[in-house]
């Protein structure tokens, strides 16, 4: 099976953990066309493959499922608990006390690759890491597409090693968190554009390429193609849709001019993440540790608290940099519109270089 057997048009939708990529939407985009996903990040086994069974009976279409790696243990304690000290006037300010940061490690990963061995869907993609040989082959024995995300050439090589049948490749431009293997203090934020990126892991391995990174039109679309991708993958152009999970706070702050640009921080989970700048993250993100899920934990009831009082600035507000083109279109209707300016966009290329063509000829 190939990547453009899976859909009718090389647009994917990119699994936004925390709510955002349920079945509605997944559904809506692989009945369209496009490749929907589940985001199975931070949901117990039986939520995804309750959600599986909800997109099952919306479309028979090819979805995926992205699972997060399970990641190693923090390794300073201390860390974590000066950022839970300063973390304590938010906790007094919405009324709600801080997490548990010894929760939720391993993500109940090996009981959904048992689940998705046992009942398979035709894609599984991997986030904060590579797995096991075995576990691509056993994936591959049931007739699993499996695409693990890379934000290096190295980890691409990684990927290709272990059996991946492809690679999304993710810039730095990409909303949500970045999902580098490993999460070093020293280069969190730090990170290839997504044109650059593409070629680097075009010219490592001989795999099909996703290619993510505040992918808004079609027009982009034409271009990570003409880099050299296989399909392009967009989070933030669908969040906006009446399908998408996101809290309307969220989706409203999209195209607030009160939120004018994004940064990558760690100050909600301890991992680098790139969403819109607001109050907390001005506050919190230059002392937040390296410790994901332990910070995660730590701010989940807070998030929660700050969308239950009306407050998008002590929320999590992941977008990609070209969030202020958001559109607020059904999602089968954004597929539509981006394919629709994919195939505008090749066709002026094509007559561009067409021109230049003819131009060398008659000089």
């Amino acid at each position: 099976m190939a990547l453009t057997d899976l859909c009718r048009y090389p647009i994917v939708q990119a699994p936004m953990a925390g709510g955002a990529s349920g079945p509605a939407l997944a559904a809506a985009v692989s009945e369209a066309g496009g490749l929907g996903f589940l985001a199975a990040g931070y949901k117990t086994a039986d939520g995804m493959y309750q959600e599986i069974k909800q997109v099952r009976g919306l479309t028979g279409q090819p979805f995926g499922v992205n699972l997060f790696m399970p990641q190693e243990p923090h390794t300073d304690p201390a860390a974590i608990e000066v950022y839970r000290h300063q973390l304590a006037g938010e906790s007094t300010w919405y009324d709600t006390p801080l997490g548990d940061p010894d929760t939720g490690g391993d993500d109940n990963y090996e009981a959904k690759l048992a689940i998705l061995r046992e009942d398979p869907v035709p894609v599984v993609s991997f986030t904060f890491g590579c797995p096991e040989r075995s576990v691509i082959d056993a994936f591959a024995k049931v007739g699993t597409y499996t695409i693990v995300t890379v934000t290096t050439p190295q980890e691409a090589q990684a990927a290709q090693w272990a059996g991946a049948d492809a690679v999304c490749v993710q810039g730095i431009e990409a909303g949500g968190h970045q999902g580098t293997y490993r999460d070093d203090p020293q280069t969190g934020g730090a990170g290839l554009g997504l044109l650059s990126l593409i070629t680097l892991v075009r010219e490592s391995v001989q795999l099909p390429i996703v290619a993510a990174g505040g992918l808004m039109r079609g027009a982009q679309i034409a271009a990570v193609l003409a880099a050299g991708a296989d399909a392009a993958q967009l989070g933030t152009a669908f969040l906006a849709c009446p399908e998408s999970g996101a809290n309307v706070l969220h989706k409203q702050a999209l195209t607030n001019p009160l939120f004018v640009r994004t940064e990558v921080t760690r100050a909600f989970s301890g991992r680098p993440a790139r969403g819109l700048v607001n109050r907390f993250m001005r506050e919190h993100g230059p002392y937040a540790p390296a410790a994901y899920p332990q910070v995660h934990q730590i701010t989940s009831g807070l998030r929660k608290a700050a969308a239950a009082a009306g407050d998008p600035q002590g929320m999590a507000l992941w977008a990609g940099q070209g969030h202020r083109l958001a559109r607020e279109l059904p999602a089968a209707r954004l597929v539509e519109v981006l394919a629709l300016e994919l195939d505008d966009a090749a066709a002026e290329l094509t007559a561009n270089l067409q021109q230049l063509k003819n131009k060398r000829s008659t000089s």
